[in-house]
């Protein structure tokens, strides 16, 4: 019998490939995570290492970083565009 990996650790190998994809075409600074998992410190912890493994550059410098508002960073936002 297969042993499968738990959810959180599918999504944080989904989640580095796809981060990978952009940092590989676009070479950020940062990333910022936003909505309810950007409040989880294993994302930040696993998934900039597991990010490595697909990157095609030896030498890269992009930082994963939470919202600095927290998870409602979004609706924030919405309300100072809404307001002008």
């Amino acid at each position: 019998m297969l042993q499968q990996k738990p959810p959180l650790q599918i999504y944080e190998d989904r989640l580095a490939r796809g981060l990978a994809s952009i940092i590989n075409v676009l070479d950020p600074h940062a990333i910022v995570l936003g909505g309810g998992l950007s409040q989880l410190q294993r994302l930040y912890d696993n998934v900039s290492q597991r990010w490595q493994q697909y990157i095609f550059s030896d030498i890269f410098h992009t930082r994963l970083l939470p919202p600095r508002f927290g998870d409602s960073s979004g609706v924030r936002g919405a309300a100072w565009l809404w307001r002008d």
